[in-house]
């Protein structure tokens, strides 16, 4: 039934102690074990960490100079223009920023570029931007780092430039007033995998630390929470803490365009879970960069009716619906090429390009391609010559590396280790096709290609109505990466009625192992049906699904895999 690679951790001298000073069960703290938490004191923390947690945020070695920068432009009347990214990071990243800096007195404008028209990040010319709204100071949100040209025009202008980004830089740093990237050398700040946002944040801190605007600071960590979780930030650490205290947070919504989402998202009144987040509200903001509308997730939450935010709200689930429909079409074109030419069976990465694809799309349908061919992917849409790329990888292969390593003539590249975007003449493409495919074939496996399930533990159906065990898991989210959802392995579980199928597309089953049974579900596994009977006896492996409907709270096991 299942060709995954099985992988169960192995059981831990760490797990049984955190399990016996903190009274855990011992699954759960094996989970703990295996996200390489290893002591009692580290639990501890990751499972009733407060905001009393957060690190100083002058621990970034640019965040003096940063501060008093500000507190000057603000001081003096200055012109501050905040420059964006058009994603859900860029955007909420510029619109935490620009209220704080409104609180505190200051002349805010801000810019964030159109993802199809003028493409990621800060370029040179931009200055003529700067110079046109009259600011005389720059803070770049969720990019920069790169923009070594684009600060020194604007030195020779007169204007000043902080950067707070959290991207790899390139060979130099720009020659800003302050930088704050928890990446770059000499950064200084023990949190890595912080968001745009959480950067940002870590500057209003900063800005708001013994001032009466103190208190108001958590109110920040729902636009926090969400640029996290949609930018797919590591949820360990500070971004743990940031997503945990912002879920809560967002449950009681003052700010009527994120009312206004909610309600057409169907979650108003809602609690927020990091799936509602990642599937629900994020791609409807991120829709409007992606299809060219990217000033309508910025005013959604500058508006002031509702009137006015529900018509925003209701056109971005427009145009995610739109953003939906190319995205199947684009899918299908690449996925029926990839099976028709055989490309997975001839290459390790795939590399694919088309004339109609969307460059707002592509990324999204590498990610999908990634996952149902199981190897990294670049895409490309084609516009005026050029090749616009988008890239998605496998936890084994480093896609930045790789273009590094590809000798691709790039006009721009960056990302990160799971995720690039990169602009070529497409006459160059097939050069960097050849490049790629040469990493990729030197680095990866064909078991690297094979999907692998790992499993935290081992436990029997019994254990799952065990004393704290229920109460103690859910301490463990929310999760993402870093800190995905557990997934447990049960032995001889016995199929205890018939098979059934949901949708054509779906399997339920019913498991019994030692006088208990629960509910599995199976999600696009129909065809299992035919493989499994009545009485027979499987090996699940399975994540905890909780649900509720008309009142009543319900918990099924998620199948990820089975064997018999």
């Amino acid at each position: 039934m299942d060709d995954a690679i099985w992988i169960l951790s192995a059981a831990r001298d760490e797990a049984r102690t955190i399990a016996s000073a903190l009274g855990l069960p011992l699954p759960i703290a094996q989970v703990l074990v295996n996200r390489k938490i290893l002591d009692p004191a580290a639990a501890q923390k990751f499972l009733h960490g407060t905001l009393e947690d957060f690190n100083d945020p002058f621990l970034f070695s640019g965040m003096k100079a940063a501060v008093e920068r500000i507190e000057t432009a603000v001081s003096r009347g200055e012109k501050i223009l905040i420059f964006g990214d058009y994603d859900v990071d860029g955007i909420l990243s510029m619109v935490m920023l620009h209220k704080a800096l409104t609180t505190m007195g200051g002349r805010i404008d801000y810019f964030i570029p159109e993802r199809i028209k003028d493409g990621y990040g800060i370029k040179d010319e931009h200055i003529a931007v700067v110079l046109e709204r009259g600011a005389r100071l720059v803070i770049s949100v969720d990019c920069g780092i790169k923009a070594g040209g684009f600060v020194r025009r604007a030195a020779e202008a007169g204007v000043d430039v902080i950067v707070t980004d959290h991207h790899l830089p390139g060979a130099d740093l720009p020659p800003a007033a302050a930088v704050l990237d928890p990446v770059v050398e000499g950064a200084g700040y023990p949190e890595k995998n912080l968001a745009g946002v959480g950067v940002v944040f870590k500057l209003i801190q900063a800005l708001f630390q013994k001032t009466r605007w103190a208190g108001s600071l958590r109110h920040y960590l729902k636009l926090v929470a969400l640029g996290t979780i949609s930018d797919i930030a590591e949820l360990r650490g500070e971004n743990r803490l940031f997503v945990k205290n912002g879920l809560k947070e967002l449950e009681s919504v003052a700010n009527p365009g994120l009312r206004s989402l909610f309600d057409v998202c169907g979650l108003l009144g809602r609690k927020i879970s990091e799936g509602d987040v990642g599937f629900r509200i994020g791609p409807r903001i991120n829709a409007a960069g992606r299809m060219g509308e990217t000033d309508l997730a910025v005013r959604l939450f500058f508006a002031t009716t509702d009137r006015e935010t529900m018509d925003i709200a209701r056109r971005l689930d427009a145009l995610n619906s739109q953003r939906q429909q190319a995205e199947e079409k684009i899918f299908q074109q690449a996925a029926d090429r990839v099976r028709a030419n055989k490309y997975d069976e001839k290459y390790k990465i795939l590399i694919l390009g088309g004339e109609e694809w969307q460059r707002g799309i592509v990324g999204i349908v590498a990610s999908r391609l990634k996952d149902a061919f199981r190897r990294p992917v670049v895409l490309f849409a084609y516009e005026d010559g050029r090749a616009f790329g988008s890239g998605r990888s496998i936890s084994e292969f480093s896609l930045i590396a790789c273009l590094e390593e590809s000798g691709g003539r790039f006009l721009s590249y960056g990302g990160h280790t799971y995720a690039v975007g990169c602009t070529l003449m497409r006459e160059d493409l097939p050069d960097f096709r050849r490049g790629a495919n040469a990493v990729a074939e030197a680095r990866l496996t064909d078991d690297d290609l094979r999907k692998k399930l790992r499993l935290d533990a081992e436990m029997e159906f019994k254990d799952i109505e065990g004393k704290g065990f229920l109460e103690t898991y859910a301490l463990l989210s929310p999760f993402g990466v870093g800190n995905s959802r557990p997934v447990f392995m049960s032995r001889q579980a016995e199929v205890a009625a018939p098979p059934q199928t949901m949708k054509g597309k779906h399997l339920k089953l019913l498991l019994r192992q030692n006088g208990r049974v629960f509910e599995a579900v199976g999600w696009d596994r129909a065809a299992w049906a035919d493989r499994i009977g009545k009485g027979d006896r499987i090996d699940v492996a399975y994540s905890l699904l909780f649900s509720s409907y008309l009142g009543e709270n319900k918990l099924q096991l998620s199948l990820e895999g089975a064997r018999q």
